[in-house]
């Protein structure tokens, strides 16, 4: 293998990984607004597609059965582009909810396919020094699809907004360009990625003893010293964050008359797609020094506070209604910044809890319980927020993060050695 080749397909496959994601979780709720859907039908049915990566580790040992990694890669980011055509075609019709939804499903499916698919030929498609090299590229890539998708793309479409004056049309040009760029991808993945000895159907395994290994790690799971604990974390720790993530972008679009700040959809892309996300980088990297430094033991109280109390920066946005652009921004920033930073003591904890003989599997159910921490309550926020409006329902986020103080004094925690 040349050594520059995985320059080729390292900063595009890991960019069309996060993507999709970014799609499906955080730009469907702006689209869904803009076609003025309900905040409680936005919630609910934005939050069920999160479901995808709640089971994603019930069928990733059958990515190793069925054909090879790379074939898995290319095949799902061609069905990523048939669903972003999909959404682009039936958009303007009557009947865009219901057909759009169906196609952020296949989207959602394929990207969590894509997910195992990409990871497992990131660890076979390179050296063990070339893997340690290229996890800050993957890692930039993929937050440059964030900025992408929460930016870029949704500052595209109120240009297009204004441009046209035609909300649904705008919004399936940006679709049409993202289908064409993932057809692309496909394309170029199939081109570009190496064909490593390793990636290779594993004609040796039957399902049944998939299906017995696969069940030997649940029970090892379930197993573990503190695993009830342990749970209540996973999934209280972004109990706040989980309604209010559904909730912000229409919170900033909705008028002044509503509750929101009557923002445009470029503004909302500037705020939270390149403001926010340049701030979450940030929070991040100084996390990931912090730990390095410190640890988690030391630092997962200031982490927890750091996750939870920016979220008041919206209850004061939502009781002074600021005219003032760059206020706003701030705001976002501030609040961006403490879940970057406090996310990491999450994913670090994650890591710690999965270590053993089956920590990648132990990995991925974890990660399936945090959608599910992330699924559940943002399916009920719209409905809590439609009831009791903005200013009340910032103050229910801010309540929804007292359970995680609560359970942090009996969470037991170990460091790596």
């Amino acid at each position: 293998m040349e050594k520059q080749q995985p320059w080729r397909w390292i900063p595009t496959l890991y960019f069309a990984e996060g993507l999709p994601y970014v799609v499906v979780m955080t730009l469907s709720v702006i689209l869904y607004k803009r076609m003025e859907v309900s905040n409680a039908e936005i919630a609910l049915y934005t939050s069920w597609l999160y479901f995808p990566w709640v089971i994603k580790p019930i069928w990733s040992p059958f990515v190793d059965l069925i054909k090879t990694k790379r074939w898995w890669v290319v095949a799902m980011q061609l069905l990523i582009g048939a669903g972003m055509a999909g959404v682009a075609f039936t958009l303007p019709g009557d009947a865009f909810l219901r057909a759009t939804l169906a196609f952020f499903w296949l989207m959602a499916f394929s990207s969590a396919t894509h997910d195992i698919a990409a990871d497992g030929f990131y660890m076979l498609g390179l050296t063990e020094d070339q893997q340690a090299f290229f996890i800050g590229i993957r890692n930039t890539f993929y937050r440059v699809a964030m900025l992408t998708g929460q930016g870029l793309l949704v500052m595209l479409a109120g240009f297009l907004e204004e441009k046209t004056g035609r909300v649904p049309f705008a919004w399936s040009l940006v679709f049409f360009v993202l289908a064409g760029t993932f057809i692309g991808l496909a394309l170029w993945h199939k081109h570009a990625m190496p064909l490593p000895s390793a990636d290779r159907r594993r004609a040796d395994v039957r399902p049944w003893t998939i299906l017995k290994g696969f069940g030997d790690t649940f029970v090892s799971f379930f197993r573990k010293p503190g695993i009830g604990m342990a749970l209540l974390f996973m999934l209280t720790y972004r109990l706040g964050e989980s309604q209010l993530v559904k909730l912000a972008s229409p919170f900033l679009l909705d008028s002044p008359e509503a509750g929101g700040l009557g923002l445009s959809t470029g503004q909302v892309g500037f705020a939270y797609g390149t403001v926010g996300v340049i701030a979450l980088l940030l929070g991040g990297i100084l996390g990931g020094m912090a730990l390095s430094k410190g640890g988690l033991r030391r630092w997962l109280w200031p982490m927890a506070l750091a996750i939870s109390l920016p979220n008041l920066v919206y209850l004061y946005l939502a009781y002074v209604q600021p005219e003032s652009v760059f206020l706003i921004n701030a705001c976002v920033a501030i609040e961006q910044f403490g879940y970057g930073f406090g996310f990491t003591a999450y994913t670090m904890y994650l890591i710690l809890f999965s270590e053993g003989e089956y920590k990648t599997a132990h990995y991925a159910i974890c990660t399936g319980f945090m959608a599910l921490g992330m699924m559940l309550p943002g399916m009920i926020s719209g409905w809590i927020q439609e009831m009791i409006g903005y200013q009340y329902f910032f103050i229910w986020v801010m309540v929804c993060c007292v359970p995680l103080f609560v359970i942090l004094p009996f969470l037991k925690v170990k460091e790596r050695s």
